[in-house]
């Protein structure tokens, strides 16, 4: 088996936005800023439940959060996830190219 080191950046986004309830979490936060206490309202668990979800996506660096005196806020970390999205495009556009190749190949047996 492989070293199964810490992952990369890249993997951490990935891994942390693999769970739907973390990825409901970003998708409100894409709106926009929020509180905790604004991002746990539509979740149903408790508040100490979506806050290990926030320290997931925090150490992933795909949000931010801040305390202001009693209120922690959170936002979306764009950087994270535009480099997941890079690596995605990257990949596409080798699997088009190499379907692209298979398609060339199959159309020369026509």
């Amino acid at each position: 088996m492989p070293n199964q080191s810490e992952p990369d950046p890249i993997g951490r986004v990935f891994s942390a936005i693999a769970d739907p309830t973390r990825r409901a979490i970003v998708e409100r936060l894409v709106r926009g800023p929020a509180t905790v206490t604004e991002v746990a309202a539509p979740l149903a668990m408790s508040l100490p439940a979506v806050m290990q979800h926030l320290q997931v996506l925090e150490a992933a660096g795909v949000i931010v959060t801040e305390k202001v005196g009693r209120v922690r806020s959170c936002r979306v970390e764009p950087a994270a996830l535009r480099a997941g999205e890079q690596w995605l495009s990257r990949q596409r556009t080798d699997w088009e190219r190499q379907l692209d190749r298979l398609d060339d190949y199959l159309q020369e047996g026509k």
